[in-house]
C-alpha cells in the first residue's frame, strides 16, 4: 500500500470532499520553490503552501537554528515564565512593525491571532467604562475559521452550517476601484452610531475574496474614520505581511496605522504554527489594573513556543537579507510584465498584482470552490508540474522568495495553458521539466 492509500484509510484532509476527491499527491521531500513526490514527480510550489513559505522549503539555515533551540529547550508554560526566543523576537518584531506598536502577545495561527485581537478590542472598551458591542469588516473578508474569525469573514457555503452561531457584525463593501465612495459612506453610518468598538480588515489584498484588491489612499480614508470616531482598527497582516505585497508589511504603505496588527503564515517562514497579535500601548495600559476581572483571560498550551520562535527568529534573519528584499522586487516586476502581455488577451477578465501577489481572473465560471472550472485548471497546474490552487475562476500566485525567474516562467506558460483551456483550445503542452532543477 503506497502513503496516498495509507493517508485515505486514516486522514481526513481539510477543505476537502473526502467522498470525491482524487488520492492525496504524496510528498517526500522539498528544496527551495520545489516539492517532490513519491513517485518521482517535481512541482513547483506556485502557492509557497498555503501562503506561509517565504525561503523555500527545507531552508538550511532555519533547520541550523531550530536544531539548536531544540537542545536547548522545546517548551515551557508562558504564564509566569519566559525564555529568550520569544523575548528576543518579540523584540525584533516590534523593530519592524508600525512604530505605534508596543507588546507582542503570543498564539498559534492567524485564526486565534484574530480571535485575540477581537478580545482585546471588546475587552479594552469594557475595561475603560464604556462598552462598545459592534464589529466593522468587508463583506468578502476572511479571517480565519474559529468561531469569532468565522462571525467577521464573509457569509458563505463554508460557514453556512454556523450562521446562527456567529455574532452580528457590520459589514461595508470593499472599496474596489469605482466603489471607494460608497464604501466610506457606509464606514461613516455605522460610526455614527457610535458602539462600533473595532474595524478588523486584510489591508490592500484580500486573499480568499480573489485576491481582490484596492488601494492604500482609501484605506487611509477609512482608517481616519476610525480614528474620527474612536473606533479601535485591527489588521489582519496574516497573509500579506512579510514582504507579500512588496513591502515589509502592507501597513506600511499607509499614513494611518492600525491599533493591532494579526501576524501569522510567514512568521515563522512556513517551518512552525505561530500567531502573533501586536498591539499599542493604550490597549495594552486597559489591561493593567489591581482588579483582576480587568486581565485579558486567553492563552494556548504552545504559547510563545521557543522552537516556533527561533524559527520565526531565523525567518527574520532571512526576510532582512539585501538578496531577499532584492527577490521581493524581482518577482514584483516579473509579475507586473506577465501581467501586462496577458491582460487583453480572450476571456482574461482582470489581472491583479501587487508585490508578489499575482491574480489572474477569467471571464469564465465563478470565484467558488465547487467551481467546475477550477478543478479542471487545478488538474492542468498538477500536470504540468505546478501547484496553484485556483479559486473558482482565478489562478493565483504566491511565490517563495527564493523562486528563479526559470521556475516563474514555467508558472506564467502554464497559466497560459489555462487560459487556452478556459478559451476552448484545449491544448495541453506539458512544458520542459528540466528547467525546474536550474
Amino acid at each position: 500500500m503506497n502513503l496516498a492509500e495509507r493517508d485515505h484509510n486514516v486522514i481526513w484532509h481539510p477543505y476537502t470532499q473526502m467522498k470525491t476527491a482524487a488520492l492525496p499527491i504524496p510528498i517526500v521531500r522539498g528544496e527551495g520553490a520545489l516539492l517532490f513526490s513519491e513517485d518521482g514527480q517535481t512541482y513547483i510550489d506556485a502557492v509557497a503552501s498555503w501562503w506561509v513559505n517565504l525561503h523555500g522549503h527545507a531552508h538550511p539555515y532555519i533547520a541550523e537554528k531550530v536544531t539548536e533551540q531544540l537542545q536547548t529547550l522545546e517548551h515551557v508554560i508562558f504564564a509566569g515564565f519566559t525564555h529568550t526566543a520569544a523575548v528576543t523576537f518579540a523584540e525584533r518584531l516590534l523593530q519592524i512593525l508600525p512604530q505605534n506598536q508596543r507588546r507582542i502577545f503570543y498564539s498559534d495561527n492567524g485564526s486565534t491571532a484574530v480571535e485575540v485581537a477581537m478580545k482585546m478590542a471588546i475587552q479594552y472598551w469594557n475595561n475603560i467604562g464604556t462598552p462598545k458591542r459592534k464589529i466593522v469588516a468587508f463583506r468578502d473578508s476572511y479571517h480565519g475559521d474559529t468561531f469569532g474569525a468565522m462571525s467577521v469573514s464573509a457569509r458563505s457555503a463554508f460557514t453556512a452550517p454556523f450562521w446562527s452561531y456567529l455574532f452580528e457584525v457590520a459589514f461595508i463593501d470593499v472599496p474596489t476601484a469605482g466603489n471607494e465612495q460608497e464604501t466610506l459612506k457606509q464606514l461613516e453610518a455605522f460610526a455614527q452610531e457610535g458602539d462600533v468598538a473595532a474595524f478588523i480588515y486584510e489591508p490592500l489584498v484580500l486573499g480568499t475574496a480573489g485576491m481582490v484588491m484596492y488601494t492604500p489612499e482609501v484605506l487611509n480614508q477609512l482608517l481616519e474614520i476610525c480614528q474620527k470616531n474612536n473606533i479601535l482598527t485591527i489588521a489582519d497582516e496574516v497573509m500579506t505581511g512579510f514582504g507579500r505585497t512588496g513591502r515589509t508589511f502592507a501597513t506600511d504603505y499607509l499614513q494611518q496605522k492600525p491599533d493591532m496588527v494579526c501576524l501569522s503564515k510567514g512568521l515563522t517562514g512556513g517551518t512552525m504554527a505561530l500567531g502573533v497579535t501586536s498591539c499599542s500601548e493604550k490597549i495594552y495600559e486597559a489591561f493593567l489594573h489591581e482588579d483582576k476581572s480587568k486581565t485579558l483571560f486567553h492563552g494556548h498550551s504552545y504559547t510563545a513556543n521557543p522552537v516556533a520562535c527561533a524559527a520565526g527568529l531565523a525567518s527574520m534573519d532571512l526576510l532582512l537579507q539585501p538578496e531577499t528584499q532584492e527577490s521581493i522586487q524581482r518577482i514584483g516586476q516579473r509579475h507586473a510584465d506577465f501581467a501586462q502581455s496577458i491582460k487583453d488577451l480572450p476571456q482574461v477578465l482582470e489581472v491583479r498584482q501587487q508585490g508578489t501577489i499575482l491574480a489572474v481572473e477569467f471571464e469564465d465560471g465563478g470565484t467558488s470552490y465547487f467551481s467546475e472550472l477550477r478543478d479542471t485548471l487545478y488538474s492542468f497546474g498538477i500536470d504540468n508540474g505546478v501547484i496553484l490552487r485556483p479559486l473558482g475562476n482565478i489562478i493565483y500566485v504566491i511565490p517563495p522568495y527564493c523562486i528563479t525567474n526559470e521556475q516563474l516562467e514555467q508558472i506564467y506558460q502554464t497559466i497560459l495553458g489555462m487560459q487556452e483551456i478556459v478559451t476552448g483550445r484545449r491544448h495541453h503542452p506539458r512544458p520542459d521539466l528540466d528547467m525546474l532543477h536550474d
